[in-house]
């Protein structure tokens, strides 16, 4: 995983509600590969019946070919617990997802993987897609927990532990090694104060 950096960017505006899993990634694609996974991201979405491209469809549209932000609707990638739709999304170069709410098996696979995913009211992820269809990009900056577009300047939150995997390129393997030396010691204690729990 690469470490997360200050990101400025435009942001693609996906402003549709309850996006599941099987959405992001169908399960015919999932079968073929990660290549397909990627091509083949939002399926149903992206591609018409004869299997072309839809251009209504923003992630389609070459204004925001090198966004590295999805600004999606409310409870993005609900559904089914696949982890490939974390994949697919950083596979099509988001780094970050903005949302009024996500599945939360998806929210919890996003940090794992290096894409930070962002809760925000309703409002103000209205008001971010409305600036990005304008053509405003967006900074992210994850040390200071805020992100800026036009007017908006914003705080957002996410848990210690997950920013720190993040800024670092860690998953939650690499945050458990990084504290190698002190589970050491803490273990070596543990035998001093209780050594019954070690027989």
């Amino acid at each position: 995983m690469s470490a997360f950096p200050v990101i400025r960017t435009r942001a693609t505006p996906l402003l549709v509600d309850n996006i599941d899993t099987d959405v992001i990634t169908p399960i015919g694609r999932v079968l073929e590969g990660q290549e397909a996974m990627v091509k083949f991201a939002f399926e149903p979405m992206r591609f018409d019946a004869s299997g072309a491209l839809r251009a209504d469809c923003p992630l389609n549209d070459p204004a925001y070919a090198a966004s590295q932000v999805l600004i999606a609707g409310d409870n993005f990638a609900c559904g089914s617990s696949r982890e490939t739709a974390v994949w697919a999304v950083k596979g099509m170069g988001f780094r970050a997802v903005i949302a009024p709410s996500f599945g939360d098996i998806f929210y919890s696979n996003c940090p794992k993987n290096g894409v930070l995913p962002i809760s925000l009211p309703l409002g103000d992820v209205q008001a971010l897609a409305d600036l990005a269809e304008r053509g405003a990009e967006i900074q992210i900056d994850l040390s200071a927990q805020r992100l800026a577009s036009g007017d908006l300047d914003l705080a957002f939150t996410i848990a210690p532990l997950r920013k720190e995997g993040l800024l670092l390129g860690l998953d939650e393997l690499g945050l458990i090694e990084r504290r190698r030396t002190a589970l050491d010691r803490f273990e070596q204690d543990d035998r001093v104060s209780r050594p019954w729990v070690y027989l």
